[in-house]
This record gives structure tokens, C-alpha cells and sequence, in this order.
């Protein structure tokens, strides 16, 4: 098929691959601009940017879709379908319209669950036993389109967003290719009402470390941070990124350290239970699993978090 591919972060880059190796003509990319990044705050391209030039494709990268020069410039592309995975811009009507069969989105939950902007770090902190990918047929509202294929993959117990997200990103492959070879066949589904949640943008104000908290949601906070924002907690005025934690065995005050530096862990008290924290960040630093960390930064028993 000629497609039209319309995706901006890293999430995006395997399909785009993945759709090229299948033998589709890709017309163009569409994603988001270059943004200033770095020390130097230089323009840098996004992922999908810079993968597209790797492959020689040509790239658009407008700031809106809105103008009708650019809905026009859209439909000249000729496109059978548009394939959209984490773009990041809002499609016009008439930009849904363009393709022959339309856009198709790539979204990383199981709909109607987790509609939105974090899918996947919804998913982890909630607590929810599986996820997946659905093919969904675009339309204007938020995530409402039917649905022509989906996925389902258990979440780890151990699991945080990064890793998720890389095995999200490889399944939405797989997903997209098989959609396209079985597109005549696929019935699509509309989603039920019942069973809509949100799956809203992470806010950095959600990103403290309430050890008041049982140890179950403080873990699933943890993991479901992880990179980005990350989870914080503080010590002695220093602000520690929390990035990869398991469930532990103890109990004692809401934030107090049961092993520290001298155990070469660090397992942490909560509301009730216990969290063990295996990967740790200070600001400038990079990230170090507990054990090392701990040699370079000793928290020892009893201290408050």
C-alpha cells in the first residue's frame, strides 16, 4: 500500500521500520518539529525525524494541520492510508478523510481502557494484569474509533513503563502489518461504553513518593514512572530518583529504611509493607542499580525517607 506515516518519538520508530520491511511505499512522514534539547539547546530532530532521513524519506513536520494548505498538501500525497502511532498533533476531519481507507492509529492499551495521552504508565500504576495494542480506525474524538485488531500481553510484576514500552512498540509492529495484509477481512469493533477510563499526562506533581501509601501502590508508582518523570524520594536535602522497585518483606514507620548500605539494599517501609528500591538516581548523576549506589551514597538503617 502507499502510506502516509504520521508518528514523532521513539515508540514509533520499529513500526515505521517494520511497514518498510513489509514492502509499502511510504509517500511521507509526517511528525513533530525539531525541538531545542541539550546544553546548547540546539534544534534536534525527533526519532522518527531522524530515522526517516536515514531511510531517505521525505519528511513534513508541520506545527498544525488546521490550514487548508496543508489539508491540501496532505491529500496530494495519494495516500491508501494513513498509519498514525503516538503523532502527537490533532487530525481535521479533512485530513481523516484523505486517505483511501483512511487513517489507522496504533494506541497501547486495550480500548476502551486507558483512552489518552500515557497508556502505558497508566496501565502499570493502576495495577492492571495485562495490556496490549489495538488497530483502531481514526475519527475526530479521543481514542473512539473502532477497533480492527488488538493484542493482549501480560505486565510483569517487576515491570517498569521503559520496558513496556519497548515491547508496546514491537507488538504495534507486528499489529500494523498484519492489519494491512488482512484489511479486507477485519470487521471492525466498536468499543463499548463500559469499561472508558482516561489515561491522562503524567504531571511532574505526581512524581513524590508517599511512603503513607501501601507498598503495592507505592510500587506500582515506581515502576509505572520509570524514566520519565521518574519517582522521587528525598534525603538529607537530596533529591533521589527512584526508577526500578519489588515488592519486600518487612514493616516499620512509613518511609523508614529496614536494609541500607550495609545490607547493600535498600528496602523501605511503606503504610503497610515494604518496597525494595533496586535502581536510584542523584541529580547530575546516572542511574546505578542499589547495590552500587549505595556504596557511593550509604543510606544506613533507620534513616527516613
Amino acid at each position: 500500500m502507499r502510506i502516509v506515516f504520521m508518528g514523532t518519538p521513539e515508540f514509533s520508530v520499529p513500526v515505521l521500520d517494520a511497514l518498510i520491511e513489509a514492502g509499502h511505499e511510504i509517500a511521507c512522514v509526517y511528525c513533530q518539529p525539531p525541538r531545542k534539547s541539550g546544553r546548547g539547546q540546539k534544534e534536534r530532530p525527533t526519532p522518527v525525524h531522524a530515522r526517516a532521513l536515514e531511510l531517505g524519506l521525505e519528511v513534513r513536520h508541520p506545527k498544525s494541520l488546521k490550514s487548508p494548505e496543508e489539508q491540501l498538501d496532505f491529500r496530494a500525497l495519494g495516500a491508501d492510508v494513513a498509519v498514525v502511532v503516538a503523532y502527537g498533533l490533532i487530525l481535521p476531519q479533512a485530513v481523516l478523510d484523505a486517505p483511501v481507507r483512511g487513517c489507522l492509529n496504533i494506541h497501547a492499551s486495550l480500548l476502551p481502557r486507558w483512552r489518552g495521552a500515557a497508556p502505558i504508565h497508566r496501565a502499570i500504576m493502576a495495577g492492571d494484569a495485562e495490556t496490549g495494542v489495538c488497530i483502531m480506525q481514526m475519527e475526530a474524538g479521543l481514542d473512539t474509533g473502532p477497533v480492527l485488531l488488538r493484542k493482549a500481553v501480560a505486565i510483569g510484576t517487576e515491570e517498569t513503563t521503559a520496558a513496556l514500552h519497548d515491547r508496546l512498540s514491537g507488538l504495534g509492529a507486528v499489529a500494523i502489518v498484519e492489519a494491512l495484509g488482512r484489511l479486507d477481512d477485519l470487521t471492525p469493533e466498536v468499543q463499548p461504553e463500559e469499561g472508558v477510563t482516561y489515561a491522562a499526562k503524567i504531571d511532574k506533581a505526581e512524581a513524590q513518593v508517599d511512603w503513607t501509601a501501601p507498598a503495592e501502590e507505592v510500587d506500582r508508582k515506581i515502576r509505572g514512572l520509570s524514566p520519565f518523570p521518574g519517582a522521587y524520594a528525598e534525603v538529607e536535602g537530596q533529591r533521589l530518583k527512584l526508577l526500578a522497585s519489588r515488592l519486600a518483606g518487612g514493616a516499620g514507620a512509613a518511609g523508614e529504611v529496614l536494609q541500607g548500605a550495609v545490607e547493600g539494599a535498600l528496602v523501605v517501609a511503606c503504610g503497610t509493607g515494604a518496597v525494595e528500591v533496586l535502581r536510584l538516581q542523584r541529580a547530575g548523576k546516572g542511574a546505578q542499580d542499589a547495590g552500587e549506589f549505595l556504596r557511593g551514597m550509604p543510606i544506613e538503617k533507620g534513616t527516613r525517607l
